[in-house]
């Protein structure tokens, strides 16, 4: 058996009272620099806009600088909170999860915007119902597999239960419509199911089900087969189904090797919508050019390396609880990531999904700040077992 150490790679702890908190400084650091970058980027792209609309250029980055404090806010509370607290309460989060899935389809309470309502007004803070509810799915998906893993791995009951319950969920998601986030929150399920070891043949039919039935409600939706046709061939209609997605291309097009220089886009000018949110990655190619775009896939990767080798750690300290949040999480990040990037590059049809810690707005920076602050939750639990594992095996060393 392999010794658990938690000695030089336990990283930052902070310490109050007899609490520890030990902080993975690498995780740390990148997303910091995620955060950073962001600011930068969503300030170099709304700019303009905040003129327009605002009469005001800093109305952006003000806005995005409060949302930032209030995602660390949120993140240093879930952090606080035991991981026995997430778990005890998951299907508590999972009602409350479809409640506001409801709400958001009452008339009169969501936000409706670009013909989709997807928003709840809390506070003055508009929040996207969706990527609260993707974070609750990772925490639910993790008891359920916690408490049922002998199911999971060896009877399609364990396969279909909690996948029935997030079709449920999705099927509200779809009435926003929200294609992209459904699709986002059933993968991530099914890719914990298949960490936590069900069986190949029945998670290969569960698999080409969803396939099945992702193909058609794309072929049952005049829209979602307008953007699969859009994204095919953009340049086909240019001015008008294939207008984002070719103004992205072009701001690859001009950002070249290393970009045409921060705050230089053309391109946010008012030629492609939604330069601050959902394709901000491409006013980042376009200013910071190939090498700008690399770091960025670089910073997304370690996150979702840390995630995994903290799940890792988790399952040889014997903590699958711990295990499968850290893997959910990773899975999230990396998928979510994927997809926004995919979109801004054209290798995927149009979904309105942001990019991590980095695109506008409120309500994604919160979530994705609590979803990290449970990571760290999870790391400096399993390193605080590391080391209580290793006092107690000095303590009998000595005694012997």
């Amino acid at each position: 058996m392999k010794t658990l150490v938690a000695g030089k790679n336990r990283g930052l702890v902070l310490q109050w009272g007899h609490n520890r908190f030990y902080l993975d400084t690498v995780l740390l650091s990148v997303s910091m620099g995620i955060l950073v970058l962001g600011y930068i980027m969503v300030a170099s792209a709304s700019i303009h806009l905040g003129e327009k609309m605002a009469n005001d250029s800093f109305y952006f980055p003000k806005h995005q600088l409060i949302h930032v404090f209030m995602g660390i806010a949120a993140a240093i509370f879930v952090a606080s909170r035991p991981l026995v607290f997430w778990e005890k309460y998951a299907h508590v989060l999972f009602v409350v999860g479809l409640m506001l899935l409801v709400l958001v389809l009452v008339p009169g309470l969501g936000k409706t915007v670009n013909g989709s309502a997807r928003w709840l007004s809390i506070l003055g803070l508009r929040i996207q119902v969706s990527e609260v509810f993707k974070l609750i799915s990772v925490v639910y998906m993790a008891t359920f597999i916690t408490h049922h893993l002998k199911m999971v791995r060896t009877s399609w009951q364990g396969m279909l239960r909690p996948m029935i319950m997030l079709a449920v969920a999705c099927v509200f998601l779809l009435k926003e419509p929200d294609f992209g986030s459904a699709a986002v929150i059933m993968a991530v399920a099914m890719g914990m199911l298949f960490l936590a070891g069900a069986r190949l043949i029945q998670f290969g039919i569960l698999l080409a089900m969803a396939g099945g039935g992702a193909a058609f409600l794309v072929l049952t939706s005049p829209y979602r087969i307008r953007r699969v046709l859009s994204f095919a061939d953009p340049w086909a209609d240019p001015l008008n189904s294939g207008f984002q997605l070719t103004q992205a291309l072009i701001a690859f097009g001009r950002g070249e090797w290393m970009g045409v220089g921060l705050g230089s886009s053309v391109q946010k000018l008012f030629f492609l919508p939604e330069a601050h949110t959902d394709f901000l990655f491409s006013v980042i190619g376009e200013e910071l050019g190939l090498m700008g775009a690399f770091v960025v896939i670089i910073l997304f990767t370690i996150i979702v390396w840390r995630a995994f080798v903290i799940g890792r750690l988790a399952e040889r300290v014997g903590n699958p609880f711990a295990a499968f949040i850290a893997y959910g999480l990773g899975i999230w990040f990396g998928l979510q990531a994927f997809i926004n990037m995919g979109v801004n590059m054209g290798m995927l049809p149009t979904k309105g999904l942001t990019l991590p810690l980095m695109s506008y707005g409120g309500g994604s920076m919160i979530v994705m700040c609590s979803a990290l602050a449970l990571l760290f939750r999870v790391r400096s639990e399993v390193i605080e077992t590391c080391g209580s594992v290793n006092r107690e095996r000095a303590t009998w060393s000595r005694v012997s």
